[in-house]
C-alpha cells in the first residue's frame, strides 16, 4: 500500500467516525478565531473557551483590541499561560490588522505569518476554517497520528504540513486535521493509544493488529 493509498483510507475512516469535523475553539467572527488560536498555544482548547467569552465580550472589534491596555488583556487571559507574550502579541496583531489590512483578517498564509504570535499552524487554521481553502494544521495530534500511520516520518510541523499536502485530497485536508484532533483525544491518545478500537488499525503502520 502506498502512502497516498493509506492517506485516502485514513481520510475515509475518520470521516465515517467523526462526520462533524469542526474546530474545537468557539468564535463568531474571523479575528476571534485568530485570537483564540493564539491563546491555544501550550494551552487546551477547553481552557481557551472558558476565557474567551469575557475577552470577546469586552473587546468586540479589531479596533477595540488594538487600543486595549496590555495589562487588562493579561488579566483576562492569565489562566491560558504565557499571558504576558500572548497579550502583547494579540494587541500587536490587531494593530497590524487595523493599520495594514483594513481591520480584516488576511486570507493567505504569507500575510498571516507576518502577524506577531501567528505561525503556520494558526495561519493554516484560519485559511481552512474561515476562507475554506485547502489547509494542513500541523498540531501535536496530527503530527503524532500521521507518524504512527506511516504517512510522514518527521516531527517538524512545517515538514509534516508539506508532506501531507502531497498525500491528502485538497478538499479533505482541513477536515482531516480536525478529525485527527478528535481522534487523538478519544482513541489515539498519546502514550496509551487504544489500537483495539481504532478505525484505522487494519492499515496503521504502528498498530499491533495491522491487516
Amino acid at each position: 500500500m502506498t502512502k497516498k493509498e493509506r492517506a485516502l483510507k485514513a481520510v475515509g475512516a475518520l470521516k465515517k467516525e467523526y462526520p462533524d469535523a469542526i474546530c474545537s475553539l468557539v468564535y463568531n467572527v474571523p479575528h476571534e478565531l485568530l485570537i483564540a488560536t493564539m491563546l491555544s498555544a501550550q494551552c487546551t482548547d477547553a481552557r481557551v473557551n472558558l476565557v474567551t467569552p469575557a475577552l470577546f465580550g469586552k473587546y468586540k472589534t479589531v479596533e477595540d483590541f488594538a487600543e486595549a491596555e496590555v495589562e487588562d488583556i493579561e488579566e483576562i487571559i492569565r489562566s491560558c499561560g504565557f499571558f504576558h507574550s500572548k497579550a502583547k502579541n494579540i494587541i500587536g496583531a490587531m494593530k497590524i490588522l487595523r493599520d495594514n489590512f483594513n481591520s480584516e483578517v488576511p486570507d493567505n498564509i504569507e500575510d498571516l505569518i507576518t502577524l506577531p504570535g501567528v505561525g503556520r499552524k494558526t495561519a493554516n487554521l484560519i485559511c481552512g476554517d474561515i476562507f475554506n481553502k485547502p489547509a494542513v494544521v500541523a498540531d501535536t495530534h496530527l503530527i503524532r497520528i500521521t507518524n504512527l500511520l506511516g504517512l510522514v516520518n518527521t516531527k517538524d510541523p512545517k515538514a509534516v504540513e508539506f508532506e501531507l499536502k502531497k498525500l491528502l485530497p485538497p478538499e479533505e485536508s482541513n477536515d482531516f486535521c480536525h478529525r485527527c484532533v478528535l481522534h487523538g483525544r478519544a482513541v489515539c491518545v498519546a502514550r496509551r493509544p487504544k489500537c483495539d478500537i481504532c478505525s484505522m488499525n487494519k492499515f496503521c503502520k504502528s498498530s499491533k493488529i495491522e491487516g
